[in-house]
């Protein structure tokens, strides 16, 4: 009790349940075997050692005795001293084998058996019987006359000899006794050895080999992917702890697997979803702002929402933000469809600027969103929600998306219908300036000089004057001609195709050939991009500066520099060498300068018209483009000016 208290891992119920154990038990006892078979025949084997050699001297002492005998009845005198000597060294041989260590090492130490007794008897008859003649004769005593008592003699000598002949038999049995024992050790050990060489061998094979067999099966299917498998090695041995552990993690494997496949589904359902929006989105956007949105894009998209999300016929109705009046630009649905813009609900349509889903007096689901952007609202998107179905809120956020889409484009196209409006009246405004300033001033003047040759032609006395009359009226009338070519010439520029620069040059070219005047060219714009609308502003002043030189200036060169301030801004100047505008301050107007300080607050910039130090006229046009509106004056990565002439 107290040593299974004390070692609790040794007891049965932890042999039983423990392979470990057991092998090790069984390796412990063969190996127990093993020590005890071979300490056995160690022993007897030291046991045994020099049992021949005193067999040998206790077998001697028989052919002693004789010889003792035979000396003592052989010896014819008395006084026969070689005999005496002879009898003392046969005694002293006979009692030096009898006292011999060799057979005193036959004789047990403890205890009193057969072995001690006869040894016994033997020394006592010899010291008591068989010695005192033998001894008698050594000392030289006479030999006793009487044949009676040789015979006696010779009978002792039988019994004694009959004695050694028993200790002989008996030392020869205590010797095949042990070697019979360890005999019978050695064959218990080896059976007993077999038998647990066997049942270790079983143990081995049930309870090792096959689980583990068992186990690389199971692993070799869990690597094919098959987690269903399943050992069924499941005891309380360390194998059948591996076995549960195993079982346990192929669960656990499949458990992971079947979450791992579940969530796999689950991305590949999201990104299919994801998908579908970007490629919805994606043909709307390109739909919406490929081409001004109208009926057939507005169809395409309320298709491709039908098709994509699943949803029922949809409505574009544009209108205002809690107006009463709408107008269904664009739907898919037909006659026998229950239209929402049938039954006059604009108001509700068009009341709120919020995203909803309401339930129409058909009992019909339709969700409204609305079409704005950051401005205002233009109308509404309505889609018929199928009986049954439940939006998503992924798909609530793409349609919201949408519609914004739609919106921004409904917005930009408005804007983009505005500013073209806003565009044309401003250049019917710059036509209305440059006919007034000049075809209607020429054609004001012609008026004034025909009234003067009305009069002139009714006085004969006045013909000089009529014919001067009409000299200045042809001279006006080929003015006037030559102002409307440069209008036409003016109002017919475009810049299709080609950036600022080569418009410059092509204009520069063109006045150089006009006027055989030597234009130069000089630009530093790099890092600052201009507008289309401040480039074309842009190439008008210049032209119109041009067209002042090539006219009134008189000039023999002219030069065009663009070039960055440091301020951020873009400086334009045209100078010429030409006369000046001195004597021509009551004619700015008809230079155009009107327009040019029109087209100047176009830019939200200025214009400045001044003589120059050297001679002839310096136009200077200055403003801040789009692009550097945002940034702070004073910026110091303005490159230097470079100069191309052309």
């Amino acid at each position: 009790m107290r040593l299974k208290k004390r070692f609790p891992a040794f007891s049965w119920k932890a042999l039983q349940n423990s392979l470990l154990l057991r092998l090790g038990g069984a390796i412990a006892a063969i190996a127990l075997l093993a020590v005890v078979g071979m300490s056995v025949s160690g022993l007897v084997a030291e046991s045994t050692q020099g049992s021949g050699e005193a067999i040998n001297r206790a077998g001697s002492l028989r052919m002693q005795s004789w010889q003792m005998a035979s000396l003592y009845l052989a010896t014819p005198l008395p006084s026969d001293r070689d005999a005496g000597k002879r009898m003392a060294e046969a005694i002293r041989g006979f009692e030096d084998t009898l006292e011999s260590e060799a057979i005193r090492a036959m004789l047990p130490r403890w205890g009193d058996d057969g072995l001690t007794r006869t040894y016994r008897a033997i020394e006592r008859e010899w010291r008591e019987r068989v010695r005192p003649p033998f001894q008698a004769m050594a000392g030289g005593a006479p030999l006793p006359p009487d044949p009676g008592q040789r015979a006696q003699l010779l009978d002792d000598m039988g019994r004694f000899v009959g004695r050694i002949n028993q200790l002989v038999k008996q030392m020869e049995d205590t010797t095949e006794a042990k070697i019979l024992v360890m005999r019978l050790v050695l064959g218990v050990a080896l059976i007993l050895t077999v038998l647990v060489v066997l049942l270790t061998v079983h143990l081995i094979h049930n309870h090792l080999v096959q689980p583990l067999r068992g186990l690389l099966n199971l692993a070799a299917s869990v690597g094919r992917g098959d987690l269903s498998a399943r050992t069924v090695h499941t005891g309380e041995d360390e194998l059948g702890q591996v076995g549960r552990a195993f079982n346990l993690m192929t669960e656990d494997l499949s458990k992971l697997y079947e979450d791992l496949e579940a969530r796999v589904r689950q991305k590949t359902a999201e990104l299919t979803r994801s998908n579908q929006s970007l490629e919805l989105l994606y043909h709307s956007i390109a739909r919406l702002h490929g081409e001004p949105p109208g009926k057939v894009v507005y169809l395409a998209v309320l298709r491709d929402i039908e098709q994509l999300l699943g949803l029922g016929h949809g409505v574009i109705c544009l209108g205002a933000q809690g107006g009463g009046a709408g107008t269904a630009v664009a739907t898919t649905m037909g006659p026998g469809d229950s239209n929402p813009c049938d039954r006059s609900e604009c108001h509700w349509c068009h009341g709120t600027d919020q995203t909803r889903i309401s339930i129409a007096s058909d009992f019909h689901r339709r969700l409204t969103l609305p079409l704005a952007d950051a401005e205002s609202q233009y109308g509404v998107l309505i889609l018929e929600i199928p009986e049954g179905w439940q939006l998503e809120s992924w798909q609530v956020q793409l349609l919201e998306a949408l519609s914004r889409h739609i919106g921004v484009a409904i917005g930009a196209e408005r804007r983009i219908e505005q500013n073209r409006r806003v565009a044309l009246l401003e250049e019917r405004a710059v036509i209305a300036r440059e006919l007034h300033d000049s075809l209607a001033q020429s054609l004001a003047y012609m008026k004034i000089q025909v009234s003067r040759l009305q009069l002139a032609l009714k006085d004969p006395a006045k013909r000089p004057e009529a014919d001067q009359i009409l000299l200045e009226l042809r001279q006006g009338m080929s003015g006037a001609y030559r102002q409307l070519r440069e209008l036409l010439t003016t109002f017919r520029l475009k810049m299709e195709g080609q950036d600022l620069a080569s418009a410059l040059r092509q204009t520069v070219d063109e006045f150089a050939e006009r006027g055989e005047l030597e234009v130069g060219l000089e630009m530093a714009l790099e890092g600052c991009p201009l507008t289309p609308n401040e480039e074309i502003h842009v190439l008008h002043v210049v032209r119109e500066a041009l067209s002042n030189v090539l006219n009134h200036a008189r000039a023999s060169h002219a030069n065009i520099a663009l070039a960055q301030l440091a301020d951020g801004e873009v400086e334009v100047a045209v100078e010429d060498d030409g006369v000046g505008i001195a004597s021509k301050n009551a004619d700015l107007h008809h230079y155009g300068m009107t327009i040019m300080e029109e087209r100047a607050r176009t830019l939200s910039g200025r214009i400045a018209v001044a003589p120059r130090a050297e001679g002839g006229t310096r136009v200077t046009l200055i403003f801040r483009p789009h692009s550097r509106r945002n940034e702070p004056a004073g910026r110091d990565d303005i490159r230097p000016l470079r100069r191309a002439q052309a």
